[in-house]
């Protein structure tokens, strides 16, 4: 079941909302002994997270199936950083890691409970049962928060931000489950930022036709050019014109730019991989990049930061041209302060 965005929390209408978690969506099967984690692309996670599966088994109905997400939350909030490198292909990596960095799922849908087909069920009824299946759940098992009253989800939009918790899910309270249908809305934080255009990639179906992405860098307190994302969302018209507007910066770009280390090992096949370029998550697409010289800014916006990177691909709002590329620092981002997740996470993980 998916949602549609807006941009912001509905104030007409019957809804309940809940925090949007930052995680892996996952919807998770039981029959007796057999359990499956399965990602929204219907791929097994089961092997990633072994943790899981003794508290699954012990708080779970023997049949079942449940929607959530899984996450791992640090001392400063949800870390997606760290749960990614739980996507390993070697299996001693991943008990390690589920020992010293457990992950915990939060539910918040429930789709059938033994015989019981409750997809049909409006969303209301659907709660009321997962209430009471998780009312004596414990770590690492958690449910969601939820409420039907828009201040306290605009409360929770404010003060859940700095603990990496994505923003607000609004779903009808007579809706039904309808796999691959946005009847569910959800309200992201958007902000706006200056970036230096250090580099860019070619568009995957017209490589030297047609731009895919810009790649953005901000300045750090030492004054090196961190890369921090990328840039995307130009129509197909916008991006045959990017050719020609960024081929004067392509001239002796890699001369002496911040970058040329990883260009480099990239070539080489050696040395420090570029943030964002080829890893065992990319599945082998081309992240080979195009230098620029680090002359042009652009206002992009973006949701949040995961760690010093934008945590989702930007959005293009205009070229700053009355804007110098040193002054796109770090500096201009507004600092969320985490808040306490043992507001959610009542006890343990």
């Amino acid at each position: 079941m998916l949602a549609k965005r807006v941009d912001e929390i509905p104030e007409d209408g019957a809804w309940i909302f809940e925090p949007k978690w930052d995680g892996f969506r996952a919807l998770i099967f039981r029959d007796g002994d057999e359990l499956l984690l399965q990602s929204r692309d219907q791929k097994p996670l089961d092997r990633y997270f072994p943790e899981l599966f003794d508290p699954l088994k012990s708080q779970l109905p023997q049949r079942c199936v449940l929607d959530g997400e899984i996450v791992i939350a640090g001392p400063n909030g949800l870390d997606f950083d760290a749960l990614q490198l739980r996507i390993h292909p070697a299996a001693s990596r991943i008990k390690l890691l589920s020992q010293q960095i457990p992950a915990s799922v939060v539910f918040f849908d429930v789709l059938a409970i033994g015989d019981r087909d409750l997809t049909g069920e409006p969303f209301k009824t659907r709660r009321s049962e997962l209430e009471s299946l998780l009312a004596s759940a414990k770590p690492p098992i958690h449910l969601t928060p939820a409420t039907r009253d828009g201040a306290t989800a605009k409360d929770w939009f404010r003060r859940f931000e700095g603990a990496g918790l994505d923003g607000v899910m609004a779903k009808p309270v007579d809706g039904v489950y309808a796999p691959n249908k946005r009847t569910m809305l959800k309200v992201k934080h958007e902000r706006d930022c200056d970036c230096v255009v250090a580099g860019f990639r070619w568009h995957k179906d017209a490589e030297n036709e047609a731009i895919g992405s810009l790649l953005l860098g901000l300045y750090d307190g030492t004054g090196a050019l961190q890369h921090v994302g990328v840039c995307a969302s130009f129509t197909q018209k916008k991006r045959r014109e990017l050719v020609e507007f960024l081929e004067p910066y392509r001239k002796n770009a890699l001369q002496n730019h911040p970058w040329r280390a990883w260009n480099e090992s990239e070539t080489e096949g050696g040395g420090k991989r570029m943030p964002g370029g080829q890893s065992r998550w990319s599945q082998g697409k081309d992240l080979s990049w195009q230098p620029l010289r680090p002359e042009l800014v652009v206002e992009v916006a973006y949701e949040h930061m995961q760690g010093n990177r934008f945590r989702h691909m930007s959005q293009f709002r205009r070229w700053r041209t009355d804007k110098p590329p040193e002054a796109c620092t770090y500096e201009q981002l507004e600092v969320v302060a985490p808040h306490e997740l043992a507001s959610i996470f009542a006890t343990g993980r």
